[in-house]
């Protein structure tokens, strides 16, 4: 194993072993408090441009199983654990974890104090990090991670978005098994794959980096789904005469896409629709007149409790951002509909008026492990309520 070293812009660094890859990469230092998950985290788009760090102490137990991917590759920078399992685990695994890393060229970073980088970004807050097999030298790295560009105003969602639309069901294979849920919270757990042809609901869904799981719920609900790039015009996807609107999670800093904000605005004003996630939460706020802000540090874990404001019902979610939605800068016909009982930040929101809501949290992750996942039948009532007697979709 090679010696790495992890450098951040205020100075700090930490020493371990590369189990996995070698190289140097820079990204924003965050961490993430879930216990398992690992291989979730690490294809999950909105992990793109940071090095994550994990806190459980071993990682890599269960390996990795194909049919656990929410996209095709990972898209975290590098991974930081405490110590990577020498012996998976697991029947349906056929990679270790090193392995997959490796296969992927991505660095992994072990024998590391995590503890002591978890309380460090939560009393400093997350920062501009360098790690490195090749240079060694602290100081050389700070200073490199210094010059590293940062979150704040960069449009990362654009790099992992589609390059040009498509359907689903279609180029990524199977669905995976989920439970029907009704959005009254009730759930029978049949998992059955619906038959041929009972996609019922037209939904466009604007890939800011969706997670396949979201794909895969809307579809075994009966969405037939037309994947668009985050950069397509509002003309585009509504001459595709859609019964609703998707708009998915994604990385970075939500104000850095001012034209995917324009095009959901003029999606807004056809009254279609809408149910937004995470970075969708957030680009539905700036459409709708608010703003966002970055997090000292971020909500990364599949812990954090949320209440949902008319109910008093409280969820524990998944969730992955570093920006949030500025309550306060809401207009008055938007309403806030959950906050986050740890800093109550915001955590939903909908229009009083139109068939608009969104949640900042990820009710396709499960971690509960269904308490969320009504709000996609709630999507399905909404499209049910304005389009009853379409001919060409029911």
């Amino acid at each position: 194993m090679r010696k790495a070293v992890i450098a951040l812009e205020d100075g700090t660094h930490f020493e371990g072993e590369a189990f996995a890859g070698s190289g140097e990469v820079n990204g924003e230092l965050v961490f993430n408090t879930s216990m398992t998950g690992y291989q979730e985290i690490l294809t999950d788009p909105s992990y793109h441009g940071q090095i994550v760090t994990l806190t459980y102490p071993l990682i890599g137990n269960y390996g990795i199983s194909p049919q656990d991917m929410e996209s095709q590759h990972p898209h975290a920078a590098a991974l930081v654990v405490g110590e990577c399992s020498r012996i998976p685990s697991n029947w349906r695994a056929t990679l270790s974890l090193p392995e997959y890393l490796e296969q992927h060229h991505m660095l992994g970073i072990h024998h590391v104090d995590t503890r002591a980088i978890t309380l460090h970004i939560r009393n400093r807050g997350a920062m501009k990090c360098v790690v490195s097999t090749e240079d060694i030298s602290p100081s050389s790295l700070t200073e490199k991670a210094r010059r590293a560009p940062g979150l704040v105003g960069r449009d990362l969602s654009s790099e992992v978005s589609t390059p040009q639309r498509y359907s689903w069901p279609g180029p990524y294979g199977n669905l995976a098994p989920f439970p029907h849920v009704r959005a009254d919270g009730e759930r029978s757990f049949s998992a059955v794959i619906p038959e041929k042809n009972t996609h019922r609901y037209r939904v466009a869904v604007i890939d800011c980096g969706v997670k396949f799981n979201q794909l895969r719920i809307l579809s075994r609900l009966g969405c037939h789904l037309e994947v668009f790039p985050n950069s397509t015009s509002a003309a585009e996807i509504l001459d595709w005469h859609p019964d609703g609107v998707f708009i998915s999670n994604g990385p970075g800093d939500p104000a850095g896409v001012p034209a995917t904000v324009r095009t959901i605005r003029e999606i807004l004003q056809q009254e279609i629709p809408t149910f937004g996630i995470c970075f969708g939460h957030q680009l539905l706020a700036l459409a709708l007149g608010g703003r966002t802000y970055k997090l000292k540090f971020g909500h990364r874990g599949a812990n954090q409790p949320v209440k949902e404001l008319s109910t008093g019902r409280v969820d524990i979610t998944s969730q992955n951002h570093g920006f949030c939605v500025d309550m306060d800068s809401l207009p008055p016909e938007v309403e806030t509909t959950h906050i986050n009982l740890n800093d109550n930040t915001s955590e939903g929101l909908r229009h009083r008026k139109l068939p608009v809501f969104s949640v900042q949290y990820h009710p396709e992750a499960s971690p509960g492990p269904h308490d969320a996942a009504h709000l996609f039948a709630r999507f399905i009532e909404l499209m049910d309520r304005h389009h009853p007697t379409n001919p060409e979709t029911r």
